[in-house]
């Protein structure tokens, strides 16, 4: 997270602390609402890590429809 957070300083995109303050590592979308779980690791390349997704673009969580 702190590689993440740093790339977004250096790219010059506005990071508040009081939100920084409250970002958690858990991420939620391996939960289902039936109760199984996917643990399935994704291919980070041989830097081990991947690249960081466009901040400004929407997260595929806001297509959902509830």
């Amino acid at each position: 997270m702190d590689r993440a957070l740093d790339q977004l300083k250096a790219d010059g995109y506005p990071l508040a602390e009081e939100d920084v303050a409250r970002l958690s590592p858990f991420v939620r979308q391996h939960l289902n609402v039936i109760g199984t779980y996917s643990f399935a690791q994704p291919d980070l390349g041989p830097a081990g890590v991947r690249k960081l997704r466009d901040p400004d673009e929407p997260d595929w969580e806001d297509d959902v429809i509830l």
